[in-house]
């Protein structure tokens, strides 16, 4: 559960510093922010999302 919060600001944090290369027409950040965002979002979200089947009945 710490993990996917943790990735969950990680995602937040890509989204801005995206956000900031959109706006500097920032090539290779914007490819970076984009892939963190992606990989670091898609595991938050998808671990919060399946999180009650995994704890204990």
């Amino acid at each position: 559960m710490g993990t996917a919060i943790i990735f969950l600001l990680v995602a937040i944090l890509a989204v801005f510093g995206t956000f900031s290369a959109l706006k500097n027409k920032n090539i290779m950040g914007i490819l970076f922010g984009a892939g963190a965002l992606g990989v670091f979002g898609f595991f938050a979200i998808m671990t919060l999302i399946h999180l009650p089947k995994s704890l204990p009945q």
